[in-house]
């Protein structure tokens, strides 16, 4: 326990290294929004397609692990809507409280933290976890909001709302780097110490 404790304690440094630069007002709020739009676009999309090109195709799914991670995040999501409902909230804000609820910050602290405490074995896992997070209750969400603001749902409607969430980012690195790796491509060394470098800026940017 006390070793996970000293592998951990440089994220949880990071968080409050980020909690007192915000509290001393040291960056102005917009310079968070920039920060962040960096750490999606680029720091993170580098990390997972890192990670994503040095997996092995084979092992990357486990049906039962992704049944039982999809089927508790259902249980918990619907929990979270029918608590919310009850509290009165219309559907779009229980939705938002039931996305709260079941997922967590797993691309930019889980990803790395995970790999620091489980090894190169973590990756498979965390890239399941983080890909049913955005094609399921991602587009869960997109759908529900967007026939709540509108009365419904409609095809032509829809359809930019998918577009833009197989435009997201993550998804676009992790496929890209599962490609690189399913094709026995090489990772010539001056890319992956540039992808390295670029990745190791998504946790503390986060």
């Amino acid at each position: 326990m006390f070793e996970i404790l000293l592998k951990t304690l440089p994220f949880f440094g990071l968080i409050g290294l980020g909690w007192a630069a915000a509290a001393m007002r040291f960056f102005p709020p917009e310079g968070a929004a920039w920060l962040t739009r960096f750490v999606f676009y680029f720091a993170l999309s580098a990390m997972l397609f890192r990670f994503a090109a040095g997996i092995d195709l084979g092992a990357l799914f486990d049906l039962r692990f992704a049944l039982a991670y999809l089927g508790g995040s259902a249980v918990v999501w619907a929990v979270g809507i029918a608590v919310a409902r009850a509290r009165g909230l219309g559907l779009a804000e229980a939705a938002m409280e039931a996305q709260c609820c079941m997922i967590g910050n797993t691309g930019f602290l889980g990803v790395p933290m995970l790999v620091v405490l489980l090894g190169e074995r973590a990756v498979g896992p965390v890239l399941m976890v983080l890909t049913i997070d955005m094609l399921v209750f991602s587009t869960l969400i997109t759908l529900i909001v967007h026939a709540s603001r509108h009365g419904g749902l409609r095809v032509a409607a829809v359809l930019p709302v998918l577009r833009g969430i197989a435009a997201n980012p993550m998804i676009l690195a992790m496929v890209a780097g599962l490609a690189w790796g399913g094709l026995a491509l090489p990772m010539p060394a001056p890319l992956d110490e540039f992808l390295a470098l670029l990745g190791a800026a998504a946790t503390p940017g986060a």
